[in-house]
């Protein structure tokens, strides 16, 4: 079964998703298995850091502008192709091993989806495999 969540983002920023995928996976039944997030936009990511420190991701968030800025010799029409680069930087989906029906995250760990392009109505896959 595929799980559909949807978000509205306000800006560029990592929305954290965690519980929703957890949810997903109580849901399911599943106790052993595989969870695969996927986002199917070509201006945002699926990632997974650190959910402790809100600092983490202000600090990402720099670093990727300071990485990947935009560009006046930037070529295509719409005017977001650093918000492209982005996504193709972080990816497009994280895998998480389910062991006794949870999400086998790090302790400080948390799955975040990567808005490079809002504010925008997103939305973002869940498929749990059972192992």
């Amino acid at each position: 079964m595929v799980y559909r969540s949807t978000l509205q983002t306000r800006q560029e920023g990592f929305y954290d998703v965690t519980s929703k995928v957890s949810e997903a996976v109580r849901e399911s039944g599943v106790t052993d298995g595989i969870c695969v997030v996927f986002c199917p936009h070509t201006t945002a990511g699926i990632t997974i850091n650190e959910n402790a420190d809100p600092d983490v991701i202000t600090d990402m968030l720099f670093a990727l502008d300071k990485t990947l800025p935009h560009r006046p010799e930037f070529r295509h029409f719409e005017g977001n192709s650093t918000a492209h680069l982005k996504a193709s930087y972080m990816g497009s989906s994280a895998t998480v091993i389910i062991e006794n029906g949870r999400l086998l995250l790090g302790r400080w760990q948390g799955i975040y989806f990567c808005e490079f392009d809002g504010p925008r109505t997103r939305s973002y896959f869940i498929k749990i495999l059972p192992g």
